[in-house]
């Protein structure tokens, strides 16, 4: 393995949220008089932090989402997880290559501490995220695109930029793991590649990750 570190996004990377959270966050600012596609979802929000989605609406409308916003929205995909979610096929078995070989890996995800942990409890996936491996836009000042986030995480890891491999599937991870510094991993299972360029690979079965980050 050629990295110190490998950092994965959450949401549609480790558990395959994006179809369930993006079908219910189009209906509810559609709801809220701000109408939006699942598509028009997936493009502008995908992979952003909560704070994007409240900033892009006032920008367009001049209109500022209810204070509520953030509870409700959390309430009804918190809802929708605990019926429906799935690790992202594939995943465990990347995630126990890493372990038995000794390299460490964590989560640093656009989501609250409370959607990644509903997530990953959801999906089993908690067993394998130690204490203190996961990482949240909440922890930074700035979500992706900015790099703080990733930065973040790998300060906290103890492991230099350059030394971590970050494995993404939104544009706005890409950037910001570029910002940072680090070699990024396109997971193109939903976003076609040429919306993801400059990484050092492309995947669209998490089978194929491991040889990646071996190089």
């Amino acid at each position: 393995m050629r990295y110190d570190l490998v950092v994965f996004d959450n949401d549609g990377v480790l558990v395959d949220s994006e179809p369930l959270s993006n079908t219910l966050l189009a209906a509810y600012l559609t709801e809220l008089g701000h109408p939006t596609t699942y598509e028009d979802s997936i493009r502008d929000f995908m992979g952003s932090a909560m704070h994007r989605i409240h900033d892009l609406v006032l920008e367009r409308t001049g209109r500022r989402l209810p204070e509520d916003f953030d509870d409700t929205f959390h309430a009804r995909v918190f809802a929708a997880f605990e019926r429906e979610l799935q690790p992202v096929p594939g995943v465990v078995d990347v995630l126990g290559k890493l372990k038995r070989e000794g390299v460490p890996y964590c989560v640093a995800s656009s989501g609250s501490h409370g959607r990644i942990r509903v997530g990953h409890r959801a999906t089993g996936l908690d067993r394998w995220f130690a204490e203190g491996t996961v990482f949240s836009a909440e922890d930074v000042g700035r979500g992706k695109p900015a790099p703080d986030l990733f930065l973040y995480a790998a300060e906290r890891m103890g492991v230099a930029p350059e030394r971590c491999a970050v494995v993404e599937d939104s544009p706005l991870g890409v950037q910001a793991a570029h910002a940072a510094g680090m070699e990024v991993f396109a997971f193109t299972a939903m976003t076609p590649a040429e919306r993801l360029p400059g990484a050092e690979g492309y995947f669209g079965d998490m089978g194929e990750l491991g040889k990646l980050l071996a190089g």
